[in-house]
């Protein structure tokens, strides 16, 4: 079987056996990832329309007690300018998003115990009664479930946990020992079974990843059926052990997806920052590939400076109030519509 008989029976039946991913995703030529953006972008049209989801993003936060070998917010980087928001900074962030149409709030951070003990509960339970109408997403880690549950109550939505790899021994070369696959696969089965819109997913071309493993990555996120999906390509940090490592392919990145898309037609799928940082109007092109959400950044210029998880985000080159206006530009001139509702996922959609 060719490769665009590969692409469409993964169309028609969401799934193919390893072997014939491992084919796509090692032979798949320039012309055949074009046909397989054009599938995953019509899939993506019958299901979400031309309407692209815009979620503001809230960096609360950049300290972190994980050590993770990839990321600039480690807690070994000590040239990092630590900060944390307070709950009245976070507000006035959120009432800019809101004036300026935004219905997601993203309260993203490191892993910072400092909110676990009822401050973020209180900001969440805060932030919802001041905008009933909008959607709360965390980014903040490896929780208890007990913890997930009781900011659940408080009024949180979704969650998002990036995998970041589902084979074991890939996982023990991006981390320290004390954090585990295990663990962290049990935290996405805990959000799951709370009732969060739950979000996993990959960095693409990180250190030591392989076809493989990918392959296997494809698997988990079609058994474990996220609502949100998260890929990305890694781009090294100059303050990690990663430092010198090689940017991750971009068309790969694009492959993987419109891949995903195939697998799983109804997940919100973020044009993720990375892609603009690797090549101008990177996002776009991802949402030409299958990608329905993009997620502005609204945390406070002072503030997001110092949120750097990699070298040249591409965030950190505008104000956030520009970047929308330029994103809301971009999408309309290429045929799509930048929106600012809730944009929930939407499982009853027949494709």
């Amino acid at each position: 079987m060719n490769n665009r008989a590969l692409i469409e029976s993964l169309r028609e039946n969401r799934e193919l056996p390893s072997q014939d991913y491992k084919t796509l995703l090692s032979t798949i030529t320039q012309e055949e990832r074009l046909y397989l953006a054009k599938m995953a972008r019509e899939v993506t049209d019958r299901v979400y329309g031309k309407e692209i989801y815009l979620r503001g993003i809230i960096e609360f936060t950049n300290y972190c007690k994980n050590d993770c070998y990839y990321c600039g917010l480690r807690k070994s980087n000590d040239s990092v300018i630590r900060y944390r928001m307070t709950e009245k900074e976070i507000l006035a962030a959120c009432k800019m998003g809101y004036a300026i149409g935004m219905r997601t709030f993203v309260l993203q951070g490191g892993e910072d115990p400092t909110y676990d003990k009822g401050l973020l509960t209180h900001i969440i339970h805060t932030i919802k009664s001041h905008y009933p109408d909008c959607a709360i997403t965390l980014s903040v880690g490896e929780k208890s479930k007990e913890l997930y549950q009781e900011w659940f109550d408080a009024g949180a939505d979704r969650f998002l946990l990036r995998h970041e790899t589902a084979t074991e021994s890939h996982y023990e070369k991006l981390h320290p020992s004390c954090q585990t696959l295990a663990n962290r696969m049990r935290c996405l089965r805990d959000l799951k079974d709370i009732g969060y819109q739950v979000g996993a997913g990959i960095m693409v071309g990180s250190p030591y990843q392989t076809i493989d493993t990918i392959v296997t990555d494809l698997q988990f996120m079609s058994d474990f059926s996220p609502e949100m999906i998260g890929i990305g390509p890694f781009i090294p940090h100059e303050k990690t052990p990663f430092k010198n490592e090689p940017i991750g392919s971009f068309d790969l990145t694009l492959t993987i997806l419109s891949l995903v898309r195939l697998i799983h037609p109804h997940v919100l799928l973020p044009a993720t920052t990375a892609m603009d940082t690797v090549r101008k109007n990177g996002r776009l092109e991802a949402i030409q590939a299958g990608c329905n959400v993009i997620m502005p950044n609204i945390t406070p210029p002072r503030q997001r400076e110092n949120y750097k998880l990699y070298n040249d985000m591409a965030e950190l080159r505008s104000t956030h109030s520009i970047g929308i206006h330029e994103i809301n530009d971009l999408l309309s001139s290429s045929g799509y519509q930048g929106v600012t509702s809730r944009g929930d996922y939407k499982k009853e959609i027949e494709v």
